[in-house]
């Protein structure tokens, strides 16, 4: 499994390439720490943003690899989302940035 540095660097490049988010999200890795991602911008600070996604670094992981169906990680209370509709709006964009970050 990777390390929360990994995976930010992962994100970090992923965002600089061709992934354009108009909206700031910060994922909550649960007590593993934070990624902050505001348009190419990615940080480790705990920092407001428009979506916040709560998820555990295996989970965020397996997601990403399509191993785990993001409405079956809310169903199950694995993923939080502050917003359930910009999250519905953001979801190509982050589910492209996140196939890039593993």
């Amino acid at each position: 499994m990777a390390t929360l540095e990994e995976i930010t660097d992962r994100i970090r490049r992923a965002a600089a390439s061709d992934v354009a988010l108009d909206k700031s999200i910060k994922l909550d890795l649960k007590g593993e720490g934070f990624i902050h991602i505001a348009g190419a911008e990615v940080s480790n600070e705990d920092r407001p943003a428009d979506l916040v996604v709560t998820v555990s670094r295996r989970d965020l992981e397996a997601m990403g690899k399509r191993e785990l169906d993001p409405m079956r990680a809310i169903m199950t209370g694995r993923l939080k989302l502050s917003d359930m509709a910009l999250a519905m709006k953001m979801q190509p964009a982050i589910q492209s940035l996140f196939s890039k970050a593993v």
